[in-house]
């Protein structure tokens, strides 16, 4: 049974990331960002991705380091982001179960 506190704290958090994307969607409608904007916005992902990533396999060991390589092989060998999340996890999965 969920308590109502965390059943709160799920819903606070849904509001709160419908609110930024949908902040982000009404925001560009209203404003037209010029091609230099566009193309800086176009590099955020990639940067946030990064900041997630390099820590986590900076404090992390093999199975961190192991499932960052299968994630690249994977993403460069079938140009799918799904497929290469999925070779990331399941090699990261083999290393913890085989230790």
């Amino acid at each position: 049974m969920i308590e109502t506190a965390n059943l709160l704290a799920i819903l606070g958090m849904a509001l709160a990331t419908l609110a930024c994307r949908a902040g982000g969607y009404f925001l560009f409608r209203a404003l037209r960002p010029s091609p230099f904007l566009r193309a800086m916005l176009g590099y955020v992902p990639g940067a946030l991705f990064v900041g997630y990533v390099v820590p986590a396999l900076a404090a992390g060991g093999l199975k961190e380091w192991l499932g960052a390589a299968a994630t690249l092989v994977a993403m460069r060998l079938s140009g799918n982001v799904a497929v290469g999340i999925a070779a990331g996890t399941a090699a990261a999965w083999a290393v913890w179960l085989l230790r």
